[in-house]
């Protein structure tokens, strides 16, 4: 019970300086640094890839084109011809969260979209880009989708709120649906992971029972490995069905 006792699944989420004392004065976690590195990850990424334009291209190229290709397809499909214009904005948001979400896949790194003020952030980007999208297309004829058509004017007062209501939830629910994912994966590895160092420790009949916690862990890997790219997907794919909804001039 006391080593059981001694299991902190949740400490990995934990914020603290870094960079020694510089990190103290300026109040700088790991949190933002694995932002800075996700972002330079992916620009090292696009730019190594793209470098060489070649006509036949290599593995890394092929790779660049392939993903400049799969965000810029669901951005243009989901949106419609306006997509072009949101596609530099979903590209960056699909490799940015999807390159948070592997980071933390890493020994002793950080996933920042583990954080729910992380993700609420990005929601809330997306959320206030769809409102002024919505508003410049539309106008004033924005407020009638509050209102159902066909519906009865006499429900008015009921439907309204219940529809502003759902409105306003599409960055709780965006932003809960990345963080929960990713909390609930990491905390799994963690126990997992502990409950192998602990039956370690019973000596050989240990050994052999903590197989079983190593392949589940592998298993979970593999899990979080998929997880991590759906989770991005969707975040991506949300964002075209918001801006594609703000997008249309007609109720």
């Amino acid at each position: 019970m006391e080593s059981v006792a001694k299991i902190d699944a949740l400490g990995q989420f934990e914020l603290h300086p870094v960079l020694g004392a510089v990190g103290e004065k300026l109040h700088l976690s790991q949190s933002p640094v694995y932002m800075v590195i996700a972002c330079g990850l992916v620009l090292a990424f696009l730019y190594l890839g793209m470098r060489t334009k070649a006509v036949v291209p290599g593995r890394l190229q092929s790779a660049a084109e392939i993903a400049y290709e799969f965000v810029r397809e669901l951005a243009i499909s989901t949106i419609g011809e306006k997509g072009t214009a949101f596609f530099p904005f979903i590209f960056a948001l699909f490799f940015f969260i999807l390159a948070g979400n592997y980071l933390g896949l890493l020994p002793y790194s950080f996933t920042f979209t583990s954080h729910i003020v992380v993700t609420l952030a990005l929601a809330m980007v997306v959320f206030i880009m769809a409102i002024f999208v919505a508003i410049y297309n539309q106008g004033f004829g924005f407020f009638k989708h509050f209102m159902p058509a066909g519906a009865p004017v006499a429900l008015a007062p009921l439907l309204v709120p219940v529809e502003i209501l759902s409105y306003l939830s599409r960055p709780i629910s965006l932003s809960i649906r990345l963080f929960a994912n990713m909390v609930a994966g990491h905390v799994l590895l963690e126990v997992f992971a502990s409950f192998t160092i602990m039956l370690a420790g019973l000596g050989t009949i240990g050994y052999v029972l903590g197989a079983a916690p190593v392949v589940i862990n592998i298993a979970l890997m593999g899990l979080e490995l998929v997880v991590g790219g759906l989770q991005a997907y969707v975040f991506a794919i949300l964002t075209c069905m918001y801006l594609q909804e703000a997008c249309e001039t007609t109720h």
